[in-house]
């Protein structure tokens, strides 16, 4: 249902949590974006995998969602990644000089190491571990979405990825929301 006449389009802010689909109707053992978020006439700008968690963005303007989900429009998508191991100085170039995967080369990511991420909230079900291999962060963006992709990157580069969390679209960010919770926020123009 799209907004009233002269209503300004709504853009929503949602911290998606694992096993949680990018849809309103729940499927199999995955949740629905239903359980969230009642809002009439809002649909999902792009998609985040159901074992993702982290920024998802919502909105009742057709021409915005496109902008936001199209990888013709080239919006940077920050993901926070722990991973397997430790990534040297090798694997993180690599990253950034693209890699190449089973459908094609990937685009020049920005890759760097950071600490745990700040007021991070426990995932459910834990994330597993091994006690004989250390786990690390890093900041990975990309300017496309192809599927699973993230994860096949680090994958190519020696470090399976154990957890992804989507911190910011363009100049959208988590900005320490809650996990499940959402919030309306005003268009922005996106900075290179």
């Amino acid at each position: 249902m799209p907004n009233p006449a002269g209503a300004p389009p709504q853009l929503i802010c949602f911290n998606k949590p694992y096993g949680v689909l990018s849809q309103f109707t729940p499927e199999g053992r995955w949740r629905g974006l239903k359980d969230f978020i009642d809002l009439p006439g809002v649909y999902v700008a792009g998609r985040l995998d159901a074992d993702s968690e982290g920024l998802l963005l919502l909105t009742s303007d057709g021409q915005l969602q496109a902008r936001i989900s199209d990888p013709r429009f080239k919006m940077l998508k920050t993901y926070w990644v722990q991973v397997e191991g430790e990534p040297d100085d090798a694997a993180l170039a690599a990253l950034r000089s693209g890699v190449q995967l089973n459908d094609g080369p990937t685009r020049p990511a920005t890759a760097e190491r950071i600490g745990a991420p700040p007021g991070l909230w426990e995932r459910e079900p834990p994330v597993r571990v091994r006690k004989a291999i250390p786990t690390s962060w890093i900041a990975l963006g990309i300017r496309e979405g192809r599927n699973r992709q993230v994860r096949r990157m680090t994958a190519a580069v020696g470090h399976p990825t154990l957890r992804l969390i989507r911190a910011s679209i363009g100049p959208y960010a988590l900005d320490g929301m809650v996990q499940g919770s959402w919030r309306e926020i005003e268009e922005q123009a996106e900075t290179a």
